[in-house]
């Protein structure tokens, strides 16, 4: 387990992540009309979730279902969300990374980033459970993405965070995100909590490790590193 809580990396390019903060908006808004709206929890998921065997055609929904074209679900998935808990955790790696991320990209770039590694993340769940009917929700696989492009960004940041069951500790990024990452894919190959699309969530740091490169403003790795650590040191 691995929660982040702050990084302290200043903005440079903007003074507002306005991108970042839609999106945790959006994500909370939907939330609170999943179970609050007049469609009810069920008919959200079963409407606007991703369902592998719907998505490639071994099952078909009842009449009035999916509420968008089924291809759509791969990205209206990413903003519903099952639980409270669910949603924090996502959007707390949201807030805590995003903003520095969209800083490299600028707000329109990054939520195409963030749609595309969602979409990423849904459709490498799709494939390897192709015949399953559970649907797949959270914004874990654009979250994941982000944390990717963090991690390539500043390596060396560090980041206060909560590990295993709650210990305060505060380590470099490639660290905290190694752990998580470790985390995930021992989840996914070795039989982790069948109700977590772990496999979205490597699916979606992947592509975001991809993206990144190309979506970011004036890339340079070893600028990336510089900065990072004059961050660190002592003024």
């Amino acid at each position: 387990m691995f929660l982040p809580l702050h990084d302290g990396v200043p903005l440079k390019n903007m003074k507002t992540p306005l991108a970042t903060r839609i999106l945790l908006a959006a994500c909370c808004a939907i939330y609170l009309f999943t179970f609050h709206g007049p469609l009810g929890a069920d008919a959200m998921v079963a409407g606007f979730g991703l369902i592998p065997s719907v998505l490639f055609g071994t099952e078909i929904l009842p009449e009035g279902y999916p509420f968008v074209p089924v291809q759509l679900t791969l990205v209206t998935s990413i903003f519903l969300h099952m639980s409270l808990f669910h949603l924090i955790g996502n959007m707390l790696f949201l807030w805590v990374f995003g903003d520095n991320v969209e800083d490299a990209m600028g707000h329109w770039r990054f939520l195409a980033f963030f749609m595309l590694c969602g979409a990423a993340a849904s459709l490498t769940h799709a494939f390897i459970e192709q015949d399953s009917h559970r649907p797949l929700v959270g914004a874990s696989g654009g979250v994941s993405g982000v944390v990717a492009a963090y991690l390539i960004l500043y390596p060396r940041v560090r980041i206060w965070g909560l590990f295993l069951k709650g210990i305060p500790l505060r380590l470099p990024a490639y660290w905290a995100i190694g752990f998580w990452f470790v985390l995930q894919f021992v989840s996914a190959f070795f039989g982790g909590d069948d109700g977590i699309g772990w496999f979205a969530h490597l699916g979606g740091f992947i592509a975001g490790a991809i993206l990144i490169p190309i979506m970011r403003h004036r890339y340079d790795p070893v600028l990336a590193r510089i900065e990072a650590r004059e961050m660190q040191s002592p003024r």
